[in-house]
């Protein structure tokens, strides 16, 4: 504090007789000065101007020019520069050890992850914990969920991988993708935010078991966009499935513009690799892409079953005929450009299969 001045009153007491009090008033000094004061003791200095000078000059502590020419020969600026803050309560050894728990084991919770550090002393709030795994770029996500793969699915995932690492673009514009998936009637509808006062069930979103039923649905898609939709009534069996190719895969492909000397994608389901159905493909002049089990990351036709069923659902349909409608005029609306880019990028999903050495990826 510094007093800015100083004033003399005369007080008259009730006894006549009459006393000088000094009254300072005392004004706070900032905490630090502005850039600007900074800058030019700074440009002070260069001009060759010494600290007893500037202080004078600037009516600012000689100290204080010290500090400024200090801070700026070592860091090259006058600005603030980054401050530590409170320090932390965890040891630099305790927050590596978290993080590296973090790291081996996904699946650890944040309460594992505390009673861990209290055992060797260092007592911390969950927060705290998270913040630090923030910071190394760790975050809880929820965990994707993949087909389970064992040593030979990934040592055929990388194979394949590898294989068509180096086709051309032409080659996958020329591949006709397909597959089957079973989409329920109220199945995504069940989760919804609404706005709503506490303890009140207003605007309440009505609930079915089992989704209300479902129905299976097969389709093809290719760089040209999507082709035919089939809802598969009963149970898929081989002559079914037949039957959906003869009616619906060469029509799609001629829709397509795909040419006679198009490649045929389809998983290794039993019904898809029986004995008559290769026959039936091999009558037909039909080529089909070798295809490695519990695959479906590989498959871009994932994308869109995801994207369908979100759309199908924001329809709300509100009975299996309903949905059939909404979901083969849903996948009519896929523009032929989302269907390109999937293709497009389809070399960026076999190097990331090779990255994961044939492990399953975030496709």
């Amino acid at each position: 504090m510094m007093i800015n001045t100083i004033h003399l009153c005369v007080i008259k007491s009730p006894y006549k007789c009459t006393c000088t009090v000094i009254v300072s008033e005392v004004i706070m000094k900032n905490k630090e000065h502005t850039r600007q004061v900074r800058d030019t003791v700074v440009k002070k200095f260069k001009a060759g101007f010494g600290y007893k000078n500037i202080s004078q000059a600037l009516n600012i502590p000689r100290s204080t020019v010290q500090a400024i020419i200090l801070k700026w020969k070592e860091y090259q600026t006058t600005a603030n520069l980054p401050r530590p803050g409170r320090p932390s309560k965890l040891s630099a050894h305790t927050r590596r050890r978290l993080i590296r728990d973090a790291a081996k084991r996904p699946v650890i919770t944040l309460d594992e992850l505390q009673r861990s550090t209290a055992e060797v002393g260092d007592s911390v709030h969950r927060t705290t914990i998270s913040r630090i795994l923030h910071k190394s770029g760790l975050y809880g996500r929820v965990a994707r969920r993949k087909p389970f793969l064992k040593d030979i699915h990934k040592k055929c995932h990388l194979k394949f991988a590898t294989s068509h690492l180096g086709d051309t673009p032409n080659m996958w514009k020329k591949v006709l993708w397909s597959d089957e998936t079973k989409i329920e009637l109220f199945g995504n509808n069940a989760k919804r935010y609404v706005w709503r006062k506490s303890n009140t069930a207003e605007h309440t979103i009505p609930t079915v078991k089992h989704g209300g039923g479902s129905i299976m649905v097969w389709a093809c898609f290719s760089s040209a966009g999507t082709g035919k939709m089939v809802k598969i009534d009963g149970k898929m069996d081989g002559a079914k499935y037949r039957t959906i190719l003869e009616e619906n895969l060469m029509e799609s492909a001629k829709d397509l513009r795909l040419g006679r000397r198009f490649v045929f994608q389809q998983d290794n389901d039993p019904k898809h690799k029986a004995k008559s159905t290769m026959e039936w493909f091999k009558n037909k002049h039909i080529q089909v892409l070798e295809w490695p089990s519990q695959s479906p990351d590989l498959n871009p036709i994932e994308n869109l079953w995801k994207e369908l069923k979100t759309a199908v659902h924001k329809c709300s349909p509100s009975n299996l005929t309903e949905l059939e409608l909404f979901c083969k005029e849903e996948w009519e609306k896929i523009s032929v450009s989302r269907c390109a880019k999937l293709i497009e990028t389809y070399p960026k999903r076999l190097t990331a299969v090779i990255a994961a050495k044939g492990g399953a990826t975030k496709y």
